[in-house]
């Protein structure tokens, strides 16, 4: 029998953790398709025998099915490793703290040194996408950001304009040069 294709779009989670999907055919035909663990933007998958008839009894053709991974609105993929931007407070930020942040297995806490600037990445060993030839699991690099409360703050406010740091550096200093 001839062999058909198709296009399935898939979310960023189902291809990194793996699922099950239904494909409901124009001829009323459903295939389950089998998303592994860690699949790739643009993967296509072999469904032996579920094609088209065969003529005359012969074997029916295969179907192939091209995943098309969708965005996530904060995750993105590097290879097996997954980079996430959280945003963080002044004080967690200044004095430290555990947060939970998002993984693609589910929340984890995760330690914000004490002192951490925007754009500090910290790394989550192992918590990244299965590689399918390897067997190992990337890691997730989480960069963060540090965000100001909404609204006023005045007591923010009054420290920061009767603090003096101890280095006075202007730093823009190297872009001036």
């Amino acid at each position: 029998g001839q062999d058909v294709s198709y296009v399935l779009p898939t979310s960023f989670l189902e291809a990194a953790n793996g699922g099950v999907r239904t494909l409901h055919l124009p001829d009323g035909k459903v295939l389950k398709v089998t998303i592994p663990e860690g699949a790739e933007d643009r993967q296509t998958l072999r469904l032996k025998g579920q094609g088209m008839p065969g003529f005359g009894g012969g074997p029916a053709g295969d179907a192939y099915v091209e995943l098309h991974i969708q965005p996530h609105s904060f995750f993105q993929r590097k290879d097996d490793n997954v980079h996430l931007e959280v945003p963080v407070t002044l004080k967690e930020a200044v004095l430290g703290a555990r947060i939970e942040v998002p993984t693609v297995k589910g929340p984890v806490t995760m330690t914000v040194p004490e002192g951490s600037n925007t754009g500090t990445t910290l790394r989550l060993r192992e918590r990244g996408i299965r590689n399918r030839k390897s067997g190992t699991r990337g890691h997730q690099f989480v960069t963060l950001k540090v965000v100001l409360p909404p609204g006023e703050e005045p007591e923010l406010r009054a420290f920061l304009e009767s603090w003096q740091p101890r280095t006075q550096k202007n730093p823009r200093g190297e872009m001036l040069r």
